[in-house]
């Protein structure tokens, strides 16, 4: 026959391994040390340690090197609707971006949309006019991005500034970010403006011009 004592352990054993399971009862409270043996000294046995019990009444993991108990996730439920949100947000930018395209109004190349207002400003208001809308200045950096620019430089028939300017050295170029080029289309025998025409300009037939910066060009601005 089982002790009182062994009967007690064999019974909240049985009772941490369905909570486990489930998860759904409160911390369990420590037992009470088992009383020792009687002896020559009479020793009782040593207390345990009482139950770990979670904010919601649940048992909690273990702690962290804080003493902290570690971080639990999202609900499955905030989760799945978190996902679905994202889902429809991706999809309803998709047709966005589509449609824009569709009507000219955007073009897509690589990781970059180029898009214009129509507008022929000086380079500072074209530059600003793109910062304000969360972009920059057109700038090609390989031969594809130079003909996605092209196309729109072709679509309203007019120069346009690209987000290059000369740097301190006379007739050393960089982007406007202060990086030097990786990539030139430059028009022959440009650029001659021996720095007097600090910023840059793409003609119709995508090559490239020195030129002052007080002109007015047609803003493209890329994002």
């Amino acid at each position: 026959m089982l002790s009182y004592s062994s009967y007690m352990l064999t019974a909240v054993a049985a009772l941490l391994v369905t909570c486990h399971a489930l998860r759904k009862c409160p911390g369990i409270p420590g037992l009470p040390g088992v009383p020792g043996l009687p002896g020559r000294d009479g020793l009782k046995g040593q207390p345990r340690l009482p139950g770990l019990i979670g904010p919601s009444g649940n048992l909690m993991g273990p702690p962290g090197r804080d003493g902290l108990p570690w971080p639990q996730g999202l609900p499955d439920s905030l989760d799945a609707e978190l996902h679905n949100v994202l889902v429809n947000l991706k999809h309803r930018l998709s047709r966005l971006e589509g449609v824009l395209a569709l009507n000219g109004k955007i073009r897509e190349v690589g990781e970059k949309i180029l898009a214009s207002n129509g507008k022929e400003v000086d380079f500072a208001s074209a530059l600003e006019s793109c910062e304000e809308a969360g972009g920059t200045l057109a700038t090609p950096m390989n031969e594809e991005e130079n003909k996605a620019i092209l196309g729109i430089v072709k679509q309203y028939n007019r120069y346009a500034y690209l987000g290059i300017k000369e740097g301190e050295t006379s007739g050393q170029f960089k982007y406007i970010n202060g990086t030097p080029l990786n990539y030139t289309k430059w028009h022959q025998y440009e650029p001659n403006g021996k720095g007097t025409e600090k910023c840059v300009e793409m003609y119709t037939d995508g090559s490239w011009n020195d030129e002052k910066c007080n002109l007015y060009r047609l803003t493209i601005c890329e994002f």
